[in-house]
């Protein structure tokens, strides 16, 4: 039986070869990364470079702007924050839990961070605790980091609470760090978006969505009913298929997602949603490259 940490490079392997192997090879280190003070080389100046970067000297004596580029810091901490509780147990679109996305997620990311030299911590939780582990730099460390999500996120554990999650960074993390939040895709409270504000001053956030199946099923009779995890409410039967609630239920999660991807646009957050295995790694990387041209 092969290791998640296997599965999770054994995808992202498939998808980047596919896509482009920037996200395996230079390029990330432009994709999660902070200013650096070691001096790399001049370019000339492009509309987007901060002008605090400006070369005046250099740019004085050739007779246009050029810019310093900086080296990345090579150990950044990247700091996962993932919802570990009974929501993350709950069906994602392609019918399997949360949990298997918000972990493949976390590897992919997790993976990188190692490769190029970074070094990640974790903290997970849900409304009961919270657990923080220590900052690690090993595939074997990331191994284990992604066995405790998966072993802690069961329908019998205690219900999610991503404000919770969120409240003991803002309390207990003070050094800079990139923050990966993975949640559910729970609209976002107003208390959530004060706590992100707070994050955004002291950290570098880029947060992952991880969507819910629909409650209601296409076709009526299949033998297949959805229950709510929080509640162990399970939907009738006559309610599947039926195409108002269908369009109800497909309108409100459009805005759902249209008011957290403004928000995110709002406060300079990096976000991605993934909805299945199958194009959560190919999404990822977009957003590593969305972000390296931010």
């Amino acid at each position: 039986m092969s290791t998640l940490i296997e599965q999770v490079k054994s995808k992202l392997f498939i998808v980047s070869s596919r896509l482009s192997t920037n996200a395996l090879d230079g390029e990330y280190q432009s994709a999660l990364r902070g200013r650096s003070l070691d001096f790399d080389d001049l370019h000339r100046y492009e509309h987007g470079d901060d002008i605090r970067d400006i070369d005046w000297r250099a740019t004085a004596r050739l007779g246009v702007p050029l810019v310093k580029r900086s080296k990345a810091e090579r150990a950044q901490t990247v700091l996962f924050a993932v919802d570990s509780g009974r929501g993350m147990a709950a069906l994602a679109p392609d019918g399997n839990p949360k949990r298997d996305l918000a972990i493949l997620a976390m590897g992919v990311l997790g993976f990188l961070s190692l490769r190029h030299g970074d070094q990640f911590g974790v903290l997970s939780g849900d409304a009961d605790q919270v657990q923080r582990s220590d900052i690690r730099r090993s595939e074997g460390a990331l191994e284990v980091a992604l066995r405790k999500i998966q072993t802690a996120t069961t329908p019998s554990s205690a219900r999610s609470d991503i404000e919770k999650l969120l409240d003991t960074v803002v309390r207990t993390v003070s050094r800079r760090c990139i923050l990966v939040v993975i949640a559910d895709a729970a609209p976002i409270s107003a208390r959530t978006e004060k706590l992100l504000r707070r994050l955004r001053v002291q950290h570098d956030v880029v947060w992952v969505t991880i969507a819910d199946a629909d409650p209601i099923l296409e076709t009526r009779g299949s033998g297949t009913q959805r229950v709510d995890i929080d509640t162990g409410w399970q939907i009738p039967d006559f309610l599947n298929g039926d195409e108002e609630v269908l369009e109800e239920l497909s309108a409100f999660d459009r805005a759902n997602a249209s008011r957290r991807a403004a928000l995110m646009v709002k406060l300079g957050i990096t976000h991605a949603e993934l909805r299945e295995p199958e194009t959560a790694v190919a999404e990822l990387l977009r957003m590593l490259d969305r972000r390296s041209r931010v």
